[in-house]
């Protein structure tokens, strides 16, 4: 059975651009108006240049799914969803994010847009019960994940289990856990990161499972962080423990 596809639909100037540049944009709907703008025009000719099919309308927000599709919406080649094993092997060592039924697909994409920014090459999520993958979560990605790869798994608790025989460490953040994630020697080995849901966290059974909690340390009165958030300042420490930035 062949894998399912993300990202067939994509809106907003970055995500389409994106899309654009690795060649999996098939139309392009474009507002007439944007096309005074350089950036539009050359994305326009750009699309003209491979073949693409372009329709100048006067509004897209009849076709988009997204509340602000920024004057363009393209449908696209799926991306294929990799197994776990896949984007285990993505780098050396391993480091992926996996996250536990977050709904939000805003998240989702802001979640990817900081790995690819940290160094980070992969996420995993799971089949059911998490955000989807659509128009929404690419437009927020603003086309990291063109560039990220996304794994699907069955169960989050089952991924943690199968990552540990795998030789892979994973490490849940836990607002209440006693070790703080800044400075964790574990980010400099095979590595997962588990993120858990908006709210509630990490599920009881993960969190039971991952091989370490540990906290994002805080200063204010905040109970958490966003999702999102916490995850931006994962994969940075995850890249400052590695030396990946400095």
């Amino acid at each position: 059975m062949a894998r399912a596809g993300i990202g067939d639909r994509v809106e907003g100037f970055h995500a389409v651009a994106a899309a654009q540049a690795a060649g999996r944009v098939q139309t392009l709907t474009i507002e007439r108006l944007r096309l005074r703008h350089d950036a539009y025009a050359a994305l326009v000719a750009a699309a003209e240049t491979q073949g693409t099919s372009v329709s100048v309308v006067e509004d897209v927000r009849p076709l988009a799914a997204t509340d602000a599709p920024q004057g363009v919406v393209a449908t696209c080649t799926p991306i294929a969803v990799r197994t776990l094993d896949d984007v285990i092997h993505l780098a050396t060592p391993t480091a992926l994010l996996l996250v536990d039924h977050v709904n939000d697909p805003r998240n989702l994409g802001a979640i990817a847009r900081s790995a690819l920014a940290a160094g980070v090459p992969a996420l995993a999520v799971p089949r059911r019960r998490s955000a989807p993958l659509g128009a929404t979560a690419f437009k927020a990605a603003a086309g990291a994940f063109e560039q990220v790869a996304v794994a699907q798994v069955g169960s989050v608790a089952d991924a943690v289990r199968e990552l540990r025989q795998a030789g892979v460490w994973t490490v849940g953040l836990d607002a209440a856990a006693e070790r703080s994630l800044f400075g964790l020697d574990l980010l400099a080995e095979p590595v997962a990161v588990v993120l858990g849901a908006e709210g509630q966290g990490l599920s009881r059974l993960v969190a039971e499972r991952v091989d370490q909690l540990a906290r994002i340390p805080m200063r204010g009165p905040a109970e958490s962080l966003n999702v999102s958030v916490a995850a931006g300042l994962a994969v940075f420490e995850l890249a400052r423990v590695r030396r990946l930035v400095e």
